[in-house]
């Protein structure tokens, strides 16, 4: 008979989890987790791939819907629900306390912050943020991966390309071991990718720079913008470039005027970008040879595209 730990994984892993995890309440160095469920003995991490090809069409330059729809909308709002729902009720067969938790998208922690994922103007900066778990520290704690020069947790799987959620239980259960740094060398290259100069040398995400860019405000890569785009800004070119320093509200004026791709009709702001630092990462982490899943042929087929901004 499977024990417990492998009934969970078993369960996830049917649900669409290609990665599960376990870490013990005594090394989760996430003070939320015990404001939120004080019984907890053991918090689950279970990760989800974004499918490789979700970013085919941000590479080419050609369709772009795939990427928020399927590598964001539909893990964070049908697959990950499920799992975590799915999961939860094995736990709760065996007698133990199962509290999902999935990201809230409009709750932040900083006031004045903002996720570059969806709509700033429905961000909720209130009281509860404090309650909300801090998902990157979380999943190097439960031994998901290793974080990344930009933030982003990479596996030797996915490297940063999977979504994933979490279970605190009260059942004590297996820890896995912590993963020791091995796939980040600091090579820069997720931040020379993005297109609005959001990330710093040492990593540091300016999240409305972010959420500018990532809506597309960079015209060398965005196919759909038009050349009148901006006309009565001064500092077109310099926007248009990825070479304006925006401040939170100059990022909300230029978010509010990049409506130039069809948006998600969901909560989700439809990505130009596509994570740009994520995929150059990934193309990065392939070339090297690090990554345990191999395909026929590479990410990077061809050289980078980049538009020309002469004559804005």
């Amino acid at each position: 008979m499977k024990n417990l730990k492998e009934q969970i994984i078993e369960r996830l892993k049917k649900d669409g989890a290609d990665i599960v995890r376990f870490g013990n309440i005594e090394r989760m160095s996430d003070s939320a987790i015990l404001k939120i469920m004080p019984e907890t003995k053991t918090v689950i991490c279970a990760a989800f791939r974004q499918l490789r090809g979700a970013r085919r069409g941000i590479e080419e330059g050609s369709t772009y819907y795939q990427y928020t729809t399927n590598a964001v909308e539909t893990l964070e709002e049908t697959v990950m629900p499920l799992a975590l729902l799915r999961a939860c009720e094995v736990l709760e067969e065996a007698g133990f306390d199962a509290l999902p938790q999935r990201r809230n998208q409009l709750i932040m922690n900083g006031e004045g912050s903002t996720n570059p994922e969806v709509d700033y103007a429905e961000i909720y900066h209130g009281k509860v943020a404090e309650n909300q778990m801090n998902f990157e520290q979380c999943a190097v704690d439960c031994g998901l991966g290793e974080r990344g020069l930009s933030g982003s947790i990479l596996t030797d799987d996915f490297g940063p390309c999977q979504r994933y959620v979490f279970i605190l239980t009260d059942a004590e259960l297996e820890a896995d071991p912590i993963v020791e740094p091995h796939l980040c060398d600091k090579c820069g290259k997720c931040v020379k990718a993005c297109p609005g100069k959001a990330l710093s040398a040492d990593g540091k995400l300016d999240v409305w720079q972010c959420a500018a860019y990532y809506m597309g405000a960079n015209r060398t890569k965005n196919p759909f913008m038009p050349t009148d785009a901006y006309d009565d800004i001064e500092e077109k070119l310099a926007v248009i470039s990825g070479e304006a320093k925006l401040s939170p509200e100059r990022a909300k004026d230029i978010i509010d005027r990049t409506h130039f791709y069809p948006p998600i009709k969901h909560a989700y702001c439809a990505s130009i970008c596509g994570k740009a630092c994520d995929t150059e990462c990934y193309v990065h982490l392939e070339e090297k040879g690090v990554l345990n899943r191999k395909f026929k042929t590479p990410f990077r087929k061809r050289p980078q595209w980049s538009l020309s901004i002469d004559g804005q």
